[in-house]
């Protein structure tokens, strides 16, 4: 596995070693001593699956302590623009974002630690997205932040129009970044 350095601390790409042949490919696409060695905490209590299709957009979201998570992301099957903000308030790059292509093909992961509101849209139909999670999830917990706040500026476009958006209910009466409470 080899880890990246993205321009937010503590938020890092992993891109595994893939193995292909004649049969199709092998990967390790967790490994708790990759983890440690590389000075990540990570004790994941969680895997969770999402299917989705081409234009869903789930986020921005987080959860307060004491159900904070860090999550390793990646996509089994299409293509995400995958989305990380940093909301640790005595962080150098609080409200900035890094984003990043995970898909099938190109096996990247995204290590996202407590602290950081994600979320992710769906590039290709029937995607499935999943990630190991340091916390078991908890309603009362959730935070989160509008995903078109004009603050953090986001470029989801990827030639998917705003009209061809899906999103739940939820995720469309989320605060602006301006008037989110940063619980960490």
């Amino acid at each position: 596995m080899n880890l990246i350095e993205t321009p937010i601390a503590d938020l890092f790409v992993i891109e595994p070693k893939v193995w292909k042949d004649n049969r199709g490919y092998f990967y390790e696409s967790f490994s708790a001593k990759f983890f440690t060695d590389a000075g990540i905490s990570a004790d994941f209590v969680q895997d969770n699956q999402s299917f989705s299709q081409r234009g869903t957009l789930r986020g921005l979201h987080a959860q307060k302590a004491p159900f904070a998570q860090g999550k390793l992301v990646r996509v089994i099957q299409g293509s995400v623009l995958d989305v990380a903000v940093d909301a640790r308030k005595e962080s150098p790059t609080y409200g900035q974002h890094f984003s990043i292509g995970l898909s099938a093909d190109n096996h990247k992961q995204l290590w996202v630690p407590p602290g950081f509101l994600h979320g992710f849209l769906t590039l290709e139909d029937d995607t499935i997205f999943t990630y190991k999670v340091t916390s078991y999830y908890d309603k009362a917990s959730e935070v989160g932040v509008i995903w078109n706040d004009a603050d953090l500026n986001i470029n989801w476009s990827q030639d998917i129009t705003k009209e061809d958006l899906l999103l739940s209910d939820k995720d469309l009466i989320l605060p602006s970044f301006k008037d989110f409470v940063s619980p960490f």
